[in-house]
């Protein structure tokens, strides 16, 4: 593995784990008080633009990396939504 390759790696898997330790916290506590469900689907609906060229460039570790990101984003907006509706009654 070349020097960029361990960049992009590192850059990679800390880029795509950011927001795991918000959702974490999130389903610990076991509520989404406080939590803006908009950023996270902003974030989630570009990483899909991230796939995408990803694919086009023939780049698996962008694929990869932005595939398990988009999950992420998109279950902090579903965890968003399930405590948010759970709280309600």
């Amino acid at each position: 593995m070349e020097g960029h390759e361990i960049v992009g790696f590192v850059a990679g898997f800390g880029t795509t784990f950011a927001a795991a330790p918000d959702l974490l916290a999130i389903l610990k506590r076991r509520s989404s008080q406080g939590m803006n469900p908009t950023m996270a689907g902003i974030m989630g609906s570009f990483q899909i633009m991230w796939v995408y060229y990803g694919i086009l460039i023939d780049s698996m570790p962008v694929v990869v990396w932005n595939i398990i990101a988009v999950v992420i984003n998109f279950l902090m907006v579903g965890v968003f939504f399930y405590f948010a509706r759970i709280g309600k009654n």
